[in-house]
């Protein structure tokens, strides 16, 4: 009895009993299935013949069936060889540009609202917002955009040293924090048919450029969020020191910040990257053949040919790969720099 009680019994503070190891690795060990096996269930039906498919579910290769390269050598080297190559060419193209270029402006406006105070006033940012919007409805309407731009921007210098001016109540770092993520909160779907018509103006449809440009507005608030709570932890006394041995603001932000952030830089970076590889409904209304994005491909594929599931395998398998990949290897700064967010937040 007494040997029984001891596998129930805590070793110290800080180390488990022998019974809760069991039940934490048994849980791990479950949880890791559940996560695993559609992966295991992805890889082996794209080594499947479509009679295996069709047959019912099969799981073990060279036991239940054996594999072929039949799938891979259709989509890779057969007749859908072009339908797939140009797409991941371009999710790569878009999803590297938007990624890198929303973790470099994101990351220089979450290092100002940490170590910067701004005080916008309601007025500047209400006249600002309102000649913007007429500008837009003007280029919509068919002025060309150079002058559109001008007219605005002589309105918006008007209008804010006049009644601008009356409007005396401001903003503060925490009210821009909140409104930058609460763009991400607003769903794509209620903003995609005027990014449509704006990009339809600018000739920006169909292009690489139009689906960076989209994919860095959508994304930026996250690296804003993610990068404020970070700088959070990095000790601002550091920066002091640096400042009277005569460093300046840029070179303490490149050669101090920069360098404490990589953790956080990395994990923000690959949270970007996967929205910006997954992002499905701004290239459905952005791009069609010249621009278009694997997500597109895999739902063309669906909806032109049916479910067969043996192409389908493949083509979702080319496109998460590299995903995966990058996590795998930078898994340890992708751990801390969660972690020490998480802690500061």
């Amino acid at each position: 009895m007494e040997t029984f009680l001891k596998l129930f019994r805590r070793r110290s503070l800080l180390q488990p009993s022998v019974a809760q190891m069991v039940v934490s690795y048994f849980l791990l060990i479950g949880w890791a299935f559940v996560v695993l096996f559609p992966l295991y269930w992805l890889v082996i039906t794209s080594l499947k013949l479509p009679i295996h498919v069709n047959d019912g579910p099969v799981y073990l290769p060279f036991v239940d069936f054996e594999p072929s390269l039949h799938a891979w050598k259709y989509i890779l080297i057969g007749d859908l060889k072009n339908d797939t190559i140009r797409p991941y060419v371009n999710t790569l193209i878009v999803g590297l540009a938007s990624a890198l270029l929303a973790l470099t402006l994101g990351t220089m406006a979450a290092y100002g609202l940490i170590r910067f105070r701004y005080r916008p006033r309601l007025g500047a940012i209400g006249a600002f917002l309102g000649c913007l919007g007429l500008a837009v409805i003007a280029v919509v309407l068919g002025v060309p955009w150079t002058i559109a731009a001008v007219a605005a921007l002589a309105l918006f210098i008007l209008i804010l040293q006049t009644v601008g001016r009356r409007f005396q109540k401001s903003l503060g770092n925490s009210d821009i924090a909140f409104w930058l993520i609460s763009q991400r909160i607003l769903p794509p779907v209620a903003v995609v048919i005027p990014i449509y018509v704006l990009y339809q103006q600018f000739r920006l449809l169909d292009t690489h450029v139009g689906l960076i440009i989209a994919y860095v507005g959508a994304n930026l608030p996250i690296v804003v969020w993610l990068m404020r709570d970070y700088f959070q932890t990095i000790p601002v006394e550091l920066e002091e020191c640096a400042a009277i041995d005569g460093a300046s603001r840029y070179r303490i932000f490149v050669s101090i910040v920069l360098p404490l952030a990589v953790p956080g830089l990395i994990a923000t970076f690959l949270f970007v990257l996967v929205f910006a590889w997954n992002e499905y409904l701004l290239a459905l209304f952005l791009s069609s053949a010249r621009a278009q994005t694997m997500p597109l491909t895999v739902a063309a594929q669906n909806a032109t040919r049916g479910p067969q599931w043996w192409y389908m395998s493949v083509l979702i398998i080319i496109m998460i790969l590299p995903v995966i990949i990058m996590a795998i290897v930078l898994e340890r700064y992708i751990a801390r720099g969660l972690l020490v967010g998480a802690i500061k937040g």
